[in-house]
């Protein structure tokens, strides 16, 4: 297929690298030109207009304010060929989406949204968890694209906010699982149980999930570096679902808790570390030294 590419961050990049690999002709911008030039056998473009042509688009971005000014503010969507199916892989405001689900509309440009849950690592290996919404078609149409990226896609209907509300709600639980360690061996270690020890049971026993045993060996060595994924974007992922849940009237009283922490530990200059680290300010709040 002729694709473009945009946004080449650690996960960008391993993606748009993946789909070279697997024959596609990819087009590929990011706002850092050096980035484009680093992915062998693609063509590196001069501007995202330059990328929304062809069968489809796949976007990567880091945030709304990064989604605006690529897709909504440079004019790409009324240039772009009608035919063209947009699929935006990023984690981003519901509020985004429905604005991005009517310009597309505007522009007769198809919208998938189409979040990944998987780190770097997963995104190289191409075993990504792809979470799509949108028009069914157009979905079927960028199939063989997802069929590259992942190990599955998960369908949730014709209503593109469904699969980001997913993402969300998703990442929220991650970081409730990571505060819940947090807590857990700020007790232990309390008591003279090391963090290793303590989750080494756990995450063998009741809480033998990929989720437990990453993040747990993170918490038991003490190590966040290099990030996964950094702590700031766990805090703009929890302030997301706290904002899609008070859009309907939904309470998340624990999300709003940890948001806190997660401002606490931006304070503590945690901020580029991993997400993980969100230990740290449960260990020192408990007055545990590292």
């Amino acid at each position: 297929m002729d694709i473009g590419f945009i946004g080449l961050g650690s996960m960008g990049s391993a993606m748009a690298a993946n789909l070279v690999k697997a024959g596609h002709d990819v087009r590929v911008w990011n706002r850092s030109p050096e980035a484009a030039r680093a992915i062998a056998g693609a063509t590196p473009v001069g501007a995202p207009r330059d990328a929304f042509r062809g069968d489809a688009v796949l976007t990567m971005l880091a945030d709304d304010a990064a989604v605006r000014a690529v897709v909504l503010d440079s004019g790409v969507l009324p240039a772009a060929p009608k035919g063209l199916v947009h699929v935006m892989m990023a984690t981003i405001s519901i509020a985004l989406v429905d604005d991005l689900a009517a310009a597309h509309r505007t522009a007769g440009v198809a919208y998938v949204a189409a979040p990944v849950f998987g780190r770097p690592p997963a995104a190289a290996a191409a075993q990504l968890n792809i979470v799509a919404a949108g028009d069914p078609e157009a979905i079927a149409r960028v199939q063989p694209l997802l069929d590259v990226l992942g190990t599955r896609t998960w369908r949730l209907g014709d209503e593109p906010r469904r699969a980001n509300a997913a993402k969300l709600a998703g990442n929220m639980m991650l970081a409730l699982a990571i505060e819940a360690m947090a807590e857990a061996t700020s007790l232990t270690e309390g008591y003279g149980v090391s963090s290793a020890d303590f989750l080494d049971i756990v995450t063998n026993t009741v809480f033998a999930s990929p989720a437990y045993k990453s993040y747990g060996a993170n918490i038991a060595a003490g190590s966040y570096e290099p990030a996964g994924f950094k702590l700031r974007l766990g805090l703009k992922d929890v302030n997301l679902a706290i904002a899609a849940a008070a859009a309907n009237g939904t309470v998340l009283p624990a999300a709003d808790l940890v948001r806190h922490h997660f401002m606490a530990g931006i304070d503590q200059g945690l901020g580029e570390k991993d997400w993980s680290a969100l230990a740290e300010v449960a260990h020192r709040r408990a007055g545990l030294a590292r």
